[in-house]
């Protein structure tokens, strides 16, 4: 039987020029959602994609029915204690959806159900509830549903006490709100309609018309983001300013809403910091002073600005500050060295200062919901590539740790003692030592035969954590090596492995993950015709830069919603969230930026070459990376490459950057990816 001959996307030759430099761009046309002719293209590839997998369908039911079978279907969370009450929320077998509860002063008590999103979705092809927020008085709770995944919000206001859900919605908000004192007045965050920059705080009056709400802060620099919350003390409501290196806080007394906010400490090129309140003082988490990996600070209150702070924890060239969580007795403090999560606890009298032991080789920890100033126990989190995930209460004073609950992994097959985890360095171009974190069947041989998965990210300071999955096992259980390069653009190893991997050092970000990839051939984890990348949004950047670089590395890639159009976005400051992607890749209509962003951008450097076989999913409706990057990219792609390899490009028409809503839904697309990889290797069932 013959295969289907692939769509060829009609070319319509668009004229790019800015610095004197002309590009022509042959599919620019696909760049409008609302053409007849795109959605058609997009819809051919879907079918193409669709006949030429037609084969897997069987096995992408059975890999989904496999993952569907770990999960267990009606499950809870942790209970956490807020302003009285026990917060649960839960599954049920055989819905997609969570069910958002609460419990008076006991978990004996009867249950207050909340919202039960299962009834919420029906009739809506994609549905995200988000920003659950609780009145101080226990009145009233705001929520968010985003029913189009474009992460735009509608805020809507329920009374706990009469059930009734007020009758008129807020539009286009980022779906948080954060109360007065009183609880009379919401605090939210509305976005820009076209741009989507979360750029004004409005302040709404429970009863009033939205129309009415007043506009509390207006954020001018379309390289700010803003937001709002109230401090865990709950005394003061703070609103945010916030660009990739800068920050600015406000803040006024919940008690006093109506009152003007004040600024805590004017933005300055490169300050960042960020704020909480104790007692009399505030902390600040800040790089002042030339504190690369960040240091903790203190003031006075009314005394807020930088002249006033002194050291409370000095800066540590090895250790990188990644948080504080404050408690009556005690400062706990989260840090990363050497790539690994760290859980300091200190007594504010002196008298006590310790880390929570961890012993495995490559792990993730860190605090969870620790609302309660009065208390001595710290909720924190463990897991690792071969541990399932842990929430566990830990007493400060005695050390004593309850495990409330340990991820379950049904099936009855699951035993951490046959797989391996490792974290090896691979030592990329210029000598740094990359960390590489592994995880693999215990029958696997190190004899260059073991597919492997080869994942990673690399930007905006982002870090890939060892985590657990139990999606993995289907990957593990097939002979399958799964490895996470930590590579320069995260913060895996401090602030300086987030400079060094973004703006004109961003190739290290590119060149590091091809080097840990020759690293894993070498030591005969795998070879070329057995190595598998993977990445989404800026890994599918990743993906297509490196693809482009040393195409001969790699038998398959997966790219996700991958943002490969660099040049183009980012000389585009109409599109969702570009002037804010300034400090992170550079601003093009400079050209020493523009000339080293058009050197590794993807769909730039698409050229006559042999690719990996590749699968590149996408969403209509992606406000993050929009649908006509990866269209574009595919289309070219087709258009030059010289080998005969699998090209598919699936669309989501209904999803946006997140893939499908649902627990179960977005298992189906895991499913897909799966299947491609197994096809790949010929592994049949």
């Amino acid at each position: 039987m013959n295969n289907p001959i692939p769509p060829r996307a009609k070319k319509i030759p668009h004229t790019l020029e800015i610095h004197n430099h002309v590009r022509i761009d042959d599919y620019f046309w696909l760049n409008d959602r609302e053409n007849p002719e795109v959605i058609d293209y997009l819809n051919q590839e879907n079918a193409y994609y669709k006949a030429m997998t037609a084969h897997t369908e069987s096995f992408q039911k059975d890999l989904f029915a496999e993952m569907k079978s770990r999960i267990k279907e009606d499950d809870s969370s942790v209970p956490y204690f807020y302003n009285g009450y026990y917060y649960i929320t839960r599954f049920e077998a055989g819905k997609d959806y969570p069910i958002y509860a609460r419990k008076k002063g006991s978990l004996e008590a009867a249950e207050e159900l909340l919202f039960d999103c299962n009834e919420m979705a029906k009739g809506h092809s994609y549905f995200q509830m988000s920003g659950l927020s609780v009145s101080e008085d226990n009145q009233w709770i705001s929520f968010g549903i985003d029913t189009v995944s474009r992460r735009q919000y509608v805020i809507q206001i329920k009374n706990l006490v009469t059930g009734e859900i007020l009758p008129y919605k807020i539009e286009n908000t980022t779906a948080g709100g954060t109360w007065s004192a009183d609880g009379m007045y919401l605090f939210y965050c509305r976005k820009d309609d076209k741009t989507l920059r979360a750029d004004t705080i409005y302040r709404h009056e429970i009863g009033t018309d939205p129309s009415q709400d007043v506009k509390v802060y207006y954020e001018k620099d379309d390289t700010f983001d803003v937001s709002v919350y109230k401090s865990k003390s709950k005394k003061y409501i703070m609103i945010t300013s916030e660009s990739t290196l800068t920050s600015e806080y406000q803040y006024v007394l919940a008690s006093e809403p109506t009152a003007p906010f004040t600024v805590f400490q004017k933005r300055t090129r490169e300050l960042e910091y960020s704020v909480s309140h104790y007692g009399n003082h505030f902390y600040i988490v800040t790089n002042k002073d030339g504190a690369t990996n960040f240091k903790l600070m203190k003031t006075e209150e009314g005394k807020t600005e930088k002249e006033y702070w002194v050291d409370v924890l000095p800066h540590r060239e090895e250790v990188l500050l990644e948080g504080i969580d404050i408690f009556k007795d005690f400062l706990v403090v989260s840090e990363r060295s050497e790539g690994l999560n760290k859980i300091r606890i200190m007594r504010w009298d002196g008298s006590v200062d310790y880390y929570l032991p961890f012993t495995s080789e490559t792990y993730m920890a860190y605090t969870t919901t620790n609302l309660d100033f009065d208390t001595t126990i710290l909720r924190y989190a463990y897991q690792s590539l071969t541990t399932p995930a842990s929430v566990i209460d830990f007493d400060m004073i005695t050390q004593e740790r309850i495990v409330l609950k340990e991820q379950e992994v049904l099936g009855g097959k699951f035993d951490k003692n046959n797989y391996i985890e490792e974290r090896i360095w691979a030592t990329a171009r210029d000598g740094v030592q990359v960390p590489i974190s592994l995880v693999y069947h215990k029958n696997c041989k190190k004899d260059g035969t073991n597919p492997l998965l080869q994942y990673a990210y690399g930007s905006y300071g982002v870090n890939i954590e060892p985590y657990f999955s139990t999606t993995r096992l289907s990957l593990l259980d097939r002979g399958f090596i799964y490895a996470i390069a930590h590579i320069r653009g995260g913060e895996d190893l401090g602030r300086k492995w987030y400079e060094d991997g973004k703006m004109l050092k961003k190739m290290n970000t590119f060149t590091d993950f091809i080097d840990c990839s020759r690293f894993l051939i070498e030591e005969k984890y795998t070879s070329p015709v057995h190595l598998y990348a993977e990445g989404g949004s800026a890994g599918g950047l990743l993906m297509g830069a490196v693809i482009n670089m040393n195409p001969e590395l790699y038998y398959g890639v997966i790219a996700q919603v991958p943002f490969v159009d660099v040049v183009t976005t980012m000389l585009d400051d109409t599109i969702p969230l570009t002037t804010g992607e300034y400090d992170e890749w550079g601003n093009p209509n400079e050209k020493e930026y523009y000339d080293y962003m058009l050197a590794y951008s993807p769909y730039d450097n698409v050229k006559a070459q042999n690719y990996p076989n590749l699968y590149i999913s996408t969403g209509l409706h992606d406000s993050q990376v929009q649908y006509w990057e990866p269209a574009k990219w595919l289309a070219k792609l087709r258009d030059l490459k010289t080998d005969t390899n699998f090209l598919f490009l699936d669309t989501n028409m209904d999803a946006g950057h997140g893939g499908a809503s649902g627990r179960f839904e977005a298992l189906k697309e895991v499913a897909k990816e799966f299947a491609f990889l197994f096809d790949l290797e010929k592994i049949k069932s």
